[in-house]
């Protein structure tokens, strides 16, 4: 997929392509315990780091998924991504945003910024159903609700609701 190396919006959030040096702070956001409970759906263990790093380089070596690091205010805030879903006929898209950046817009205007670069639909997105920021975000991009799933969350080692969601 061709893509630009860096692209801006306006409020200072820059996607660009992930790189070797992202990872350590990847797997250091993706410690936070709350976050790991909102998200559900994490590692089993998300402290294996060599779990972790071997998880990332096989996602950026497929050729399938669309990769990009999320700058706030020149600082990595998180990563979105694109993958090839076996549960659609398009596209997922996936998003994890440091905690510290939490409720300031940026998992929005991020997911809004990577709509205009991955631009095949349909895409689909879901979360947890109590997670109702993530929910939130899809819905401020355009996403509208196509069903519900169940499915065990590593997080909360047991299984939860989710909301499927698709933008056209």
């Amino acid at each position: 997929m061709e893509h630009n190396e860096l692209f801006q919006t306006e409020g200072n959030i820059v996607l660009r392509d992930v790189r070797e040096s992202d990872l350590a702070l990847f797997f250091e956001q993706q410690l936070d315990p709350e976050a790991n409970h909102m998200a559900a759906f994490t590692a089993k263990d998300p402290t294996d780091r060599d779990a972790f790093m071997k998880h990332w380089h096989k996602i950026l070596a497929d050729e399938t998924t669309y990769n990009q690091t999320i700058l706030a205010h020149g600082q990595v805030a998180g990563h979105i991504a694109s993958y090839k879903s076996d549960a659609f006929d398009g596209p997922e898209v996936t998003y994890w945003i440091g905690k510290s950046y939490w409720g300031q817009g940026i998992a929005t205007r991020a997911l809004s910024l990577f709509l205009k670069l991955q631009k095949v639909r349909p895409i689909y997105g879901r979360a947890a159903k109590d997670n109702p920021g993530s929910l939130r975000v899809l819905a401020k991009c355009g996403f509208n609700p196509i069903g519900e799933d169940r499915g065990f969350a590593n997080a909360r080692n047991e299984e939860i609701e989710e909301l499927l969601l698709k933008l056209d």
